[in-house]
């Protein structure tokens, strides 16, 4: 009972430190930025233990499993498990981005659009959501990295929109133009204005542009050249490959091993105790993550304009989510691995509001695995298997994300996508996702892949960038929840074989 009182006072106590976060770094951001270092010091410490964790407990929990033989179905299992889920959360997306159309209200305008210096059309033109395409022009045109325009949520602009576009950088002028009468009109703009900024399409220009090439690149970093190297990166899938291979030798050993195994169960407990002090700091390190990067955003004041700016897309990301974290999930849980939904959940919230905080599945990854082996009595062989390879190849928030973004970016530009398109998105987004772990700035290496596969202008990326950091915390909190759940699935299903 004290422990479940102590469980739950931890609980209140980063619920607090979230609202407390998310009231200072809105309303005060120089506030909130003097104490955004306690936000950095808590994200440290939470990686600092990631690598001696995930070394250990794969060494640990590979020692358990007594049979080598086992392994095989115990990674099948979970790798089935996550292909699924995550190509489950894509097809959520893809079926409510459809449905919402968060990128279609039309209405129509005049518009002036250029490529280069050079006017391509004055005349009628419709916005989808925020988007211009042609409506009355001989020929229906689609835009795409080379054109420059201003895109506007609604009014009217009698203006010609002019930009350049070099080296990275991109400049757009509104100016006045003249009527029938050649009298000078002045540029008329109502509502806030989203512009697109040609300097992301440089930015990414070198990127990996195929799913083909991630997945290479993540097998290749599969075997590292300098294990430790890898480990001052934090790349956590070939230090697993490495705890994988190494704890299933040890088991071969016999009685050699045995002291050696003795040695890392002894380490893994340490760790584990050393992350329990370290969620005493949490309400602390995620009220000061949230304030400071709320801050950053410029608070309420700067964050709110952008938010309401692209609402129906937001929407409908936060919508996905919760329909594959609240109904999906549960629902695996309660029919798949036989656990209570309520009670898995509240044991599993110090993990979830960690993960909504530092927007990384790697960071969280010492929570994580402490929630449900402690908490949820997960046995440590499957935890310690199961969720660090989560960590890195299970992102169905990510994957979800995705999809919804890609085909609101094509809603923005007017470019009607068919059956086969939608299939390639289904794909693409599920594999790019579950490549998306050994590669620097994934987000948006992912978002270039889908974009690229189905050819849309990747210059939309930069639409949604504005609130993208705040989805990302979304996504990531989705993203470790679809790991725990799994862990039960995973429990579950070897429970069953072990009693047939």
């Amino acid at each position: 009972m004290t422990k479940t009182r102590a469980s739950n006072r931890l609980l209140i106590l980063m619920l607090l430190g979230i609202a407390a976060g998310t009231l200072l770094g809105g309303f005060s951001p120089s506030t909130a930025l003097a104490i955004a270092f306690l936000g950095d010091l808590f994200i440290k410490a939470l990686l600092m233990l990631v690598v001696p964790l995930v070394v250990v407990s794969m060494v640990v929990g590979i020692s358990r499993i007594g049979d080598l033989r086992r392994l095989s179905g115990i990674g099948g299992r979970t790798l089935a498990y996550y292909m699924l889920t995550t190509a489950l959360s894509v097809f959520i997306g893809i079926v409510l981005v459809l449905l919402v159309n968060p990128g279609g209200a039309e209405t129509e305008t005049e518009r002036i659009a250029l490529r280069g210096g050079e006017i391509l059309d004055k005349t009628k033109y419709t916005i989808s959501g925020t988007s211009i395409t042609l409506a009355d022009a001989p020929s229906r045109r689609s835009y795409d990295d080379r054109y420059m325009v201003m895109l506007l949520d609604q009014g009217d602009v009698r203006g010609i929109i002019s930009g350049s576009q070099g080296q990275g950088k991109s400049s757009f002028i509104v100016n006045g133009w003249t009527d029938a009468k050649d009298a000078p009109v002045r540029p008329k703009i109502r509502g806030a204005g989203v512009r697109i900024d040609l300097a992301v399409v440089e930015r990414v220009k070198e990127k990996k542009s195929s799913v083909g090439e991630v997945l290479r690149d993540v097998v290749t970093s599969l075997v590292p050249r300098n294990l430790f190297k890898a480990m001052a990166n934090n790349d956590v899938l070939p230090l697993i490959i490495f705890s994988l291979i190494f704890g299933g030798v040890l088991m071969t050993l016999g009685e050699k091993g045995k002291p050696i195994i003795a040695l890392f169960d002894g380490l893994n407990d340490a760790i584990m105790k050393m992350i329990g002090l370290l969620m005493l700091a949490s309400p602390v390190g995620v009220g000061a993550l949230i304030a400071g990067r709320l801050a950053h955003a410029g608070g309420f004041a700067g964050f709110g304009p952008d938010l309401l700016r692209l609402g129906k897309y937001f929407a409908t990301v936060v919508s996905g989510l919760l329909i594959h974290g609240l109904i999906a999930l549960p629902f695996i849980l309660y029919f798949i691995a036989k656990r209570p939904v309520i009670g898995y959940v509240k044991n599993c919230a110090p993990a979830l509001t960690t993960a909504f905080s530092t927007g990384s599945s790697a960071a969280t990854l010492p929570l994580t695995i402490e929630c449900t082996r402690s908490r949820n009595g997960v046995p440590a062989h499957i935890a310690n298997f199961v969720l660090p390879l989560g960590a890195t190849v299970n992102m169905d928030g990510t994957a979800l994300y995705e999809a919804v973004a890609v085909i609101f970016i094509a809603q923005i530009y007017g470019i009607q996508l068919g059956i086969v398109q939608l299939v390639v998105i289904f794909l693409t987004a599920t594999l790019a996702a579950v490549g998306a772990a050994a590669i620097p700035q994934a987000g948006l290496v992912t978002m270039v892949i889908v974009l690229r596969a189905v050819d849309l202008p990747i210059e939309g990326i930069s639409l949604i960038l504005v609130i993208d950091w705040f989805l990302d915390r979304c996504r990531t909190t989705v993203n470790v929840w679809g790991d725990m759940v799994g862990a039960a699935v995973v429990e579950r299903l070897e429970g069953r074989l072990d009693a047939e």
